[in-house]
């Protein structure tokens, strides 16, 4: 009875928060669960971590929003620390992953525009997610998000993940391009990553055709990867990078970083926020950035997820039903040989936060901040849930 006044957009669980302390959650009747999610890959510090709730509570009590309209002191130094983290040249600062697509979105369609291109067209990947507003809903590869809300926006051509052969034959007959959008690593999608020579290859195809290559680091940002980002696995870099999620730790901000001659493209009047780039949003981001540095947490992950995946692999890998075990750093999938969304609600009663997507892929995304025992428990609670829900179900 309680969520009668909000509309039903959600399949909730049967449960609500109280409280959190580092990777732990404790319910409102008193129960503790172990958070392998990180409310989706957001709270990649933890919960109620000291630095955020520092930032937090001393800039409230200070200054919270004045708008874009004047300069935003705390806006420019979290400006000055993210790009140079990230190694890109300028940011806009939203307020979601959503909103940073969009603001891609509109620069890949600035920069057709500038080569002459009346109708320009943006490369986008099956299975990929990239919001739900319409133009990011209508990026998406997901057929399943987009029904009921068509029409769609124009602008878009679907290629398959990691096929570089087909990306090559789509961008090589086509003059009305102008960027090709990609997660390095597809969360909603499974847990897929682009592979090295498609990455590369991608880089390769947008500089000899003059498209913008644009990343959707949205959830493989901030450390989760074991990189600030993600493409610094590799030797060059995006022209458009967006970033939300753990950005924020928590508190809803996003931003869409860009270098070259895509960040001199948005001009005064070409895009806005109210709410993006507060003071209290980016004392935040400073506090998270600094975080993220100091406890080295990027390196952290990796280990981390190397933790995380030997013990999986060891106790899981000789299963018929397992398909594969994949990820990087703290970004973790566990394929299935079946639909295994029953497990999120097994785990939760065991006091377990996971995710399933794509169907039958288990999502682990948990905290930068683990310990080792925490990460050891994890596995420890979460092998035995598998190995005995697969005894009571059938073989696909």
């Amino acid at each position: 009875m309680a969520d009668t006044a909000l509309m039903h957009t959600y399949g909730r669980l049967p449960v609500a928060f109280a409280s959190g302390q580092g990777a732990w959650l404790k319910d409102t009747e008193g129960k503790d669960y172990l958070d392998a999610l990180s409310g989706i890959a957001v709270c990649g510090l933890g919960h109620a971590h000291p630095a955020v709730t520092e930032a937090l509570c001393r800039q409230a009590g200070t200054l919270m929003h004045t708008s874009n309209l004047y300069r935003v002191s705390a806006q420019e130094a979290a400006a000055q620390k993210l790009t140079q983290l990230a190694g890109m040249d300028k940011v806009f600062f939203c307020n979601s992953g959503a909103e940073a697509n969009e603001g891609a979105i509109k620069l890949a369609r600035l920069h057709g525009h500038k080569k002459q291109i009346d109708t320009p067209q943006i490369l986008v990947m099956d299975n990929a997610f990239h919001g739900r507003t319409l133009a990011t809903l209508s990026a998406t590869g997901n057929r399943k998000v987009q029904a009921g809300f068509e029409p769609l926006v124009i602008g878009f051509i679907r290629c398959p993940y990691n096929d570089l052969d087909a990306a090559r034959s789509i961008i090589e007959s086509r003059s009305d391009l102008a960027a090709v959008l990609i997660e390095p690593i597809q969360g909603e999608g499974g847990l897929q990553a682009a592979s090295d020579e498609v990455m590369n290859g991608l880089r390769q195809l947008c500089d000899e055709h003059d498209l913008l290559l644009m990343l959707d680091e949205v959830q493989t940002g901030n450390g989760r990867t074991g990189h600030y980002y993600a493409y610094q696995g590799f030797n060059w870099k995006p022209d458009v990078l967006t970033t939300a999620k753990g950005l924020g730790n928590g508190f809803p901000i996003g931003a869409v970083l860009a270098q070259g001659q895509a960040a001199e493209l948005f001009q005064p009047g070409h895009h806005g926020s109210t709410y993006g780039g507060t003071p209290l949003g980016c004392a935040v981001v400073l506090a998270v950035l600094k975080t993220l540095e100091e406890e080295n947490l990027c390196q952290r992950a990796s280990q981390l997820g190397e933790r995380i995946q030997d013990r999986l692999q060891q106790q899981l890998g000789d299963l018929d039903a397992l398909v594969e075990i994949r990820g990087r750093g703290l970004m973790i999938g566990i394929e299935l040989d079946r639909p295994c969304a029953e497990l999120v609600k097994l785990a939760l009663d065991s006091g377990l936060l996971i995710n399933v997507t794509a169907g039958s892929v288990i999502r682990l995304l948990p905290p930068l901040i683990f310990t080792d025992q925490e990460a050891d428990q994890l596995v420890d609670r979460l092998v035995p849930l598998v190995k005995d829900w697969l005894a009571t179900t059938s073989t696909p």
